[in-house]
Formats: structure tokens, C-alpha cells, sequence
């Protein structure tokens, strides 16, 4: 299923997307993260910056349309899920739980 992301959605998923689990979880994360990442002409593009402050400021990309599969996006599912159920869910997520 084509799921279209922001630089944002891409950043968080990249970050709360589990790193081990099953031989076959970990193939199906592998192909996902390579998706989401970020090409090096779209890191020049991101500026990705830290500010004196602590937060973290970049440059909008174009959306990024990618064909995520059932397994993937019932990982990405589960791991809102869990996130939720653990109170560790912030504004930042909300935006890829209303997608998942």
C-alpha cells in the first residue's frame, strides 16, 4: 500500500522502528528503513540543523510516496500500539497514528 511521507514522518519512523526481532522482522525492517532513509542529495536538501535552544529545525522535501507492505505497516502499527499503551506516544507521533 502507497503510504506519501513527510521528512518528519520519515525522521520519526526511522527512530522508533524496533531493531531486532524475528530473521523475518528483520528483513522486512532492513527494506523499510532503506525507504525511509534519506538520499545524500535529500540531506543537502533536509539542512538538518540543531538549534541553541535543543530543537531541531530542517528544510521541507517533497512528500516521499512509499509502497509500504501489510507486515511493515502492521510493525509500524504494533509499534504505535505499544508506544501508546506505555504512555510514550508525543505530539510528534500523532500524525503517523492517524496514518497507521
Amino acid at each position: 500500500m502507497k503510504h506519501e511521507l513527510t521528512e518528519k514522518d520519515r525522521l520519526v519512523l526511522l527512530n522508533i522502528l524496533p531493531v531486532e526481532g524475528s530473521l523475518i522482522m528483520i528483513r522486512i525492517l532492513r527494506e523499510l528503513r532503506e525507504g525511509l532513509s534519506f538520499t545524500e542529495e535529500e540531506l543537502a536538501k533536509l539542512n538538518l540543523r540543531q538549534l541553541d535552544d535543543g530543537r531541531t529545525e530542517w528544510n521541507e522535501l517533497p512528500i516521499k510516496e512509499l509502497d509500504i507492505g501489510p507486515k511493515a505497516a502492521n510493525l509500524i502499527y504494533e509499534t504505535l500500539e505499544k508506544m501508546d499503551q506505555d504512555g510514550k506516544l508525543t505530539i510528534n507521533h500523532l500524525d503517523l497514528c492517524d496514518r497507521f
